[in-house]
């Protein structure tokens, strides 16, 4: 059974910390999506006779939903379609093709164990449509366990705002200032910081060679979602407030 490795200081404030709850984004943080969503921006291109886009370049943009994509993919060519057409023909394309070659990242089964086995309460807030997400987390029993699922448009506000953070975390019974969220886009970071969580950036997820990450201003990152692991202090079990 896997379990949490202690350590008890954070490195910017060296006082320990008092965690008992974790949210993750969804595309880019506990699944790889980026193959599915990238089959499914080329299918529409071959469709309009439009060249196709290499791995390399649309994994990056991967968690930036189908406005990011469909620009990416028709770049000044976008202007002469109908956009809603050209969205609505990948999202229907996507959701047929939604779980092909999708996968948990690495290291993602072993977490969720160990906060399962420690009864530590986790959800998940995506800014993928609630309908796409709905569909997509069937295919992976594992995350089951989650005790809140919010969508890009499960309520009026979506990150980088910070109500969806704000509601998962009544969803799971935490207070936001217990709470830990982790994601690998400036939004995930934005709304963490705005809702008072303590925010862990996903190194391994979609994030470009040239972006610097320290502007996000986070609390921590990680390389590898087996080094949440390590973080025994954020889970020790304290008096909730």
């Amino acid at each position: 059974m896997a379990t949490l490795s202690a350590i008890t200081d954070t490195p910017s404030t060296n006082k320990p910390l008092k965690y008992h709850g974790v949210l993750f984004d969804l595309d880019g943080t506990l699944l790889d999506t980026a193959n599915d969503l990238g089959e499914a921006l080329n299918a529409i291109l071959a469709n309009h006779n439009q060249p196709l886009v290499e791995r390399a370049r649309y994994r990056p943009v991967a968690s930036d939903g189908a406005k990011g994509l469909l620009e990416l993919g028709f770049g000044e060519q976008l202007a002469l379609f109908d956009y809603e057409q050209l969205r609505a023909e990948f999202l229907d394309y996507y959701q047929h093709h939604i779980a092909v070659h999708t996968t948990l990242y690495p290291g993602i089964e072993t977490l969720i164990e160990a906060l399962d086995a420690n009864q530590i309460p986790w959800g998940i807030v995506t800014n993928k449509p609630i309908g796409l997400t709905s569909l997509l987390l069937p295919h992976f029993p594992l995350l089951d366990s989650a005790g809140s699922v919010l969508g890009g448009d499960s309520l009026a506000q979506r990150k980088p705002h910070p109500a969806p953070l704000l509601k998962a975390a009544e969803e799971i019974g935490i207070a936001p200032e217990h709470c830990i969220y982790v994601g690998d886009a400036p939004r995930d970071i934005e709304a963490s910081n705005a809702a008072g969580m303590y925010s862990i950036i996903a190194n391994w997820g979609y994030i470009p060679a040239e972006a610097n990450t320290q502007q996000w201003h986070a609390q921590m990152s990680c390389d590898h979602p087996g080094e949440m692991l390590a973080l025994e202090s954020l889970f020790t079990k304290q008096p909730k407030s």
